[in-house]
């Protein structure tokens, strides 16, 4: 790596967004098997599955994920929640 003060910098700023784009994908993902179990348990499925796409739609608009991978996200997930209250229904 070369010794230049801009490069330095970069690498800098490159490091600081790796770790905050880390953890809102944590986040998302977290969320997103919070449905899954909340889905299985048969309780607070709405709640679960507002906030998991709120995380989704956040990381789409700063750029984390692409906005077809939130989309197909968020289409899996209610999918997945429809299904099973059709199955209970």
């Amino acid at each position: 790596m070369q010794v230049h003060k801009s490069v330095i910098k970069r690498a800098r700023q490159n490091k600081k967004r790796c770790l905050r784009n880390a953890a809102t994908k944590s986040r998302m993902k977290t969320l997103i098997k919070n449905v899954h179990t909340a889905v299985v348990a048969k309780e607070g499925v709405e709640i679960s599955l507002s906030e998991a796409i709120s995380a989704i739609d956040k990381a789409a608009n700063k750029g984390i994920i692409h906005k077809n991978t939130a989309n197909r996200k968020k289409s899996r997930l209610c999918q997945n929640v429809q299904t099973t209250k059709q199955q209970t229904g």
